[in-house]
């Protein structure tokens, strides 16, 4: 039996400390990378998977990336390498499961979430500059911002210090499109669509007011002086009380002359688009 009591999360060279045997390990531990183990009394979430992995990396290193997104809650496609930074100079061990990268950070591009050593939210947001494109980009950024891990400050601060980073080009120019107030990817993608587009940018949680200027519902995008909304319609919208408040969202929109314009999964880039400039023009917009 072993001896001494392990944590949820531990090491072959401290089960071996314990005196645990290898029939005791193969019992209770999964082994998530060479050489750490998860205990099959826990669930192995996401989080847990990345303290395990913390083990067997130097000291020091941070979740960064994807991995560092992801634990920050942000809309980000699950990758089966788990990312994290490390410092110049350090020996790395490799493990199968985990990817490396060099970087020389200060304190200030360090943070924790959850309790776990993390690159900080600008410095995520940057890291990915280099790998997303511009809309998924706004899509993680919006998040950051929505979450907390992120504000228009600490984004130019980093930016400012970025000369020579790959993907700062692309960060710098999809900066200016965050904000906190994009509830979902999907709205923060179509956002995006449409400014690239050169067409007018359309405000995130618009107001919808009746004739007696009380905010009665806010569409997910929408363009005020020309009455327009544009509203992301996702699976949650199919729950049999969603879809009767929906209905009722839209026909007190319609009531007050608003014209609504659903999207959804199915709709891409251009579609998004050419609906979103032909309604402006209906309405006499001109940019």
């Amino acid at each position: 039996m072993t001896k001494h009591l392990l944590p949820p999360v531990y090491t072959l060279a401290a089960a071996e400390v314990a005196e645990m045997t290898r029939a005791e390990r193969e019992a209770d531990g999964r082994r998530v990378f060479r050489g750490v183990y998860v205990s099959r009394s826990v669930d192995l979430t996401f989080p847990l998977a990345v303290r395990a992995a913390l083990d067997v990396l130097p000291e020091g290193a941070l979740a960064s990336h994807r991995t560092a997104a992801a634990l920050m809650g942000a809309p980000v496609e699950a990758r089966p390498l788990l990312d994290f930074t490390v410092r110049p100079g350090v020996y790395r061990a490799r493990r199968a499961g985990i990817r490396s990268h060099v970087r020389d950070l200060t304190d200030r591009d360090a943070s924790r979430v959850g309790g776990l050593p993390s690159t900080s939210g600008p410095q995520t947001w940057l890291d990915l500059a280099a790998v997303l494109p511009d809309d998924e980009l706004v899509a993680v950024g919006d998040a950051l911002y929505r979450r907390g891990h992120l504000d228009a400050d600490a984004v130019a601060e980093r930016l400012a210090r970025a000369a020579g980073a790959r993907g700062v080009v692309r960060a710098r120019a999809c900066a200016p499109m965050l904000t906190p107030l994009a509830a979902s990817r999907p709205e923060s993608l179509i956002r995006c669509w449409i400014i690239v587009a050169g067409l007018p940018v359309p405000r995130p949680q618009v107001p919808v007011h009746d004739r007696w200027g009380r905010a009665v519902t806010h569409a997910d995008l929408g363009y005020e002086e020309w009455k327009i909304a544009l509203e992301y319609e996702g699976r949650q919208h199919a729950d049999p009380d969603q879809f009767g408040r929906d209905i009722d969202r839209y026909s007190l929109m319609g009531a007050d002359g608003w014209l609504v314009l659903r999207f959804a999964s199915r709709h891409g880039p251009g579609t998004v688009v050419d609906r979103t400039r032909r309604a402006l023009l209906t309405r006499g917009a001109s940019w």
